[in-house]
């Protein structure tokens, strides 16, 4: 069988088995999730795929809705389920990556979050490529302070479009004051071709990254709305100084997020803007894109993809209120 042959085969299927699962809200979401199913059956592409919208970083086109990468890894904020992680690893079999993927693919989303540390999810990455799939990824690296180098060139093996700092060292690295680490981080990845950039969960993060001079591609910030029910009910209103400490928080500072990004001239790719599936996809991402986000990046299991992308692409088509302008 031809390449493209096995993968328009491959593809096809993983749509069919997956468009019968969605739990759809609104009449957009049933006519995109039934024009899936027939094209699923058809041969021909979605229109999820045609329709959803992209943006730009360096010389990286990537759409508006990227594909988490902490459930495929076998990893999720599970709050007081001690039982979440194991259960993720026992769904997310290599081939319902893959089949994952190719959803995604079909209903337009062209990137994917990757850690390249993670010999096990490069090797399903590779076949995926291997059997057609043409899905792009960004690395989330997590270099050591003594050894820059390695995760980057990690990244660069795997076939990464883009490498950037993940959050929970974003935020450690400021804490400590070695924001010169991050900017040397950020040469190297330059370096090697690829976009660059610095996540983190909190504010801190971007400002001081700024404020030194150093010049990513693009910044990975969290951001969500405090309005859901394990937030309101925490009755923790006092500063939160580890953002891991408290399972429930992802944004502390969402009104100031907002008012930073707007002042700064990079391309923002939005994170937790669920709340880790606190908060409803359609309130999600019009909160994230309405407040200056150019990108959402949402962990999706493969029944959630035509919904999510159908409330993206419903939003992104409708009135939205901006105030800051897209920078990607």
């Amino acid at each position: 069988m031809k390449p493209t042959l096995a993968r328009r085969s491959f593809i096809q299927k993983s749509l069919a088995a997956s468009v019968a699962a969605p739990i759809v809200t609104s009449l957009e979401e049933h006519a995109l999730v039934a024009h899936a199913a027939a094209a699923s059956a058809t041969g021909a592409p979605a229109r999820d795929a045609a329709k959803m919208p992209m943006g730009v970083i360096g010389k990286v086109k990537i759409s508006r809705l990227i594909c988490g990468g902490n459930l495929i890894s076998g990893y999720a904020h599970s709050r007081d389920l001690i039982y979440l992680s194991r259960l993720l690893t026992q769904y997310f079999t290599d081939q319902k990556i893959m089949d994952t993927w190719a959803i995604c693919e079909q209903h337009g989303i062209n990137t994917m979050i990757c850690y390249p540390g993670d010999p096990h999810a490069v090797q399903v990455y590779e076949k995926y490529r291997a059997q057609g799939g043409k899905i792009q990824y960004l690395a989330q690296i997590g270099p050591k302070k003594n050894d820059l180098k390695t995760a980057v060139k990690q990244a660069v093996d795997a076939g990464a479009s883009g490498a950037f700092l993940v959050g929970n060292l974003g935020d450690q690295w400021t804490r400590e004051g070695a924001v010169g680490l991050i900017g040397e981080l950020i040469s190297i990845i330059k370096d090697h071709g690829l976009i660059s950039g610095v996540a983190g969960h909190e504010l801190r993060v971007p400002m001081m990254v700024e404020k030194a001079g150093i010049a990513p591609d693009f910044y990975m910030k969290t951001l969500h709305s405090m309005n859901y029910w394990s937030r309101r009910q925490s009755g923790q209103d006092k500063e939160i100084i580890d953002n891991y400490g408290i399972d429930n928080y992802w944004c502390l500072d969402p009104e100031a997020t907002v008012a930073f990004m707007r002042s700064m001239k990079r391309p923002w790719i939005a994170y937790k803007v669920l709340a880790a599936g606190a908060i409803h996809p359609r309130e999600g991402f019009r909160h994230a894109f309405e407040n200056g986000a150019d990108f959402a990046v949402v962990g999706m299991f493969d029944f959630q993809i035509a919904e999510d992308v159908a409330a993206v692409n419903e939003i992104l088509a409708g009135p939205l209120h901006r105030t800051r302008p897209w920078l990607a």
